[in-house]
């Protein structure tokens, strides 16, 4: 097996890259990336639905499926691992119609998250679950932007620098996780 390598991106060079890579690549993220899970997607969804601007921009935008914990003694977070990102997958087509180039989390997504991605040149990528500790060190700072009543679930703004992940589903329909269920199969 050869090493395979491991490509640099910055969040705000990151949209017109996303056609060239492929399920599998290791990516290491700099730049901005907002956290979000359940609760802050109901909410954004309730502001949407009523008309009013989201507090952040979802437009070429990355969203981390995370709730970091408090910081620790000199870290801008605590652990900060991905959640599933199942979870997301009712509000994920409306948010990559509007625009958004990509999503971290963890897990397989839906056939309409997947059609998503697609039709709209996304990605989603996994980090490793079980990892929060180690992922805090490539979290350069963290702000809440919205919703700060839902503490850890609050939507925070990240500054990330070479933060680890992998394409688990590509804009081409490649799925990691269906190739490597079926791979496994053969064994």
């Amino acid at each position: 097996m050869t090493e395979q390598e491991t490509i640099s991106l910055d969040t705000s060079e990151l949209r017109p890259v996303l056609t060239k890579l492929q399920i599998g690549d290791r990516i290491l993220l700099s730049g901005v990336i907002y956290t979000a899970r359940d609760a802050a997607h109901k909410r954004l969804f309730e502001r949407l639905d009523r008309g009013e601007e989201l507090p952040i921009p979802i437009r070429d935008s990355v969203i981390y499926y995370a709730g970091p914990t408090p910081a620790q003694q000199g870290m801008a977070v605590g652990a900060c691992g991905p959640t599933t990102a199942g979870r997301m997958d009712r509000f994920a087509p409306r948010l990559l119609n509007m625009g958004l180039a990509a999503m971290i989390g963890k897990g397989d997504r839906s056939q309409a998250v997947e059609a998503a991605i697609r039709e709209n040149g996304a990605c989603y990528f996994a980090a490793v679950g079980g990892a929060g500790a180690l992922i805090a060190q490539c979290i350069q700072s963290a702000e809440v932007v919205a919703f700060e009543d839902l503490g850890c679930e609050s939507i925070k703004k990240l500054i990330v620098k070479d933060f680890p992940v992998t394409v688990a589903i590509d804009c081409r329909g490649g799925n990691r996780y269906k190739s490597g269920r079926a791979l496994y199969q053969q064994i």
